[in-house]
């Protein structure tokens, strides 16, 4: 099988977990059932999205079953989603995989049947994961950080949308990802 056919190979379909806004920085990031993704800027009512807008970074998505292995690396039984501040929350679905490492093979991630996003890379840790987690919160969330993304196709998301990682119309892998 060639590399361009793996690539495009995803076992399952993710489901949005929890979705998270931050107003402004500095501000405890809140938790609602359902946003409105707006092309090329973000959620609104988030901080990205009421800024200049563009960029690389309009929404920030988490692995969900990363959260038991950073509350393990932190010594916690626990640990809450909205003191990482990152804007969706995903299970079931691998989204470092979801950025290709090939140009010629694009992926998107579709949130329900309206909201495409491009990933954009890994979403790395900042200082203030220390201030949030404690000594050690910034190691421990290395390689757990999630991934970043741009809107490119707007709509509203709920929480318990199907996620789906798929090659971009006219790739190579074509519309065969499912």
């Amino acid at each position: 099988m060639l590399l361009r056919e793996l690539v495009a190979r995803v076992p399952q379909a993710g489901r949005l977990e929890s979705i998270w806004l931050r107003p402004a920085r500095g501000v405890a990031a809140l938790g609602v059932q359902e946003a409105l993704a707006v092309a090329g800027r973000g959620l609104e009512g988030d901080r990205t999205a009421g800024g200049r807008g563009g960029g690389r970074r309009q929404v920030t998505l988490l692995q969900y079953e990363h959260l038991p292995v950073l509350a393990a690396l932190l010594g916690r039984p626990a640990l809450e989603a909205s003191l990482l501040r990152r804007n969706l929350v995903v299970s079931g679905l691998n989204l470092l995989a979801a950025r290709s490492p090939l140009s010629q093979v694009p992926l998107r991630l579709w949130l329900g049947d309206e909201i495409e996003l491009e990933v954009t890379g890994p979403c790395e840790p900042c200082s203030r994961m220390e201030e949030a987690l404690g000594p050690g919160g910034y190691a421990a969330m290395r390689g757990h950080g999630g991934v970043t993304a741009r809107v490119l196709r707007g709509g509203r998301l709920r929480v318990g949308d199907v996620v789906r990682c798929v090659a971009a119309p006219g790739s190579e892998a074509g519309d065969s990802a499912a």
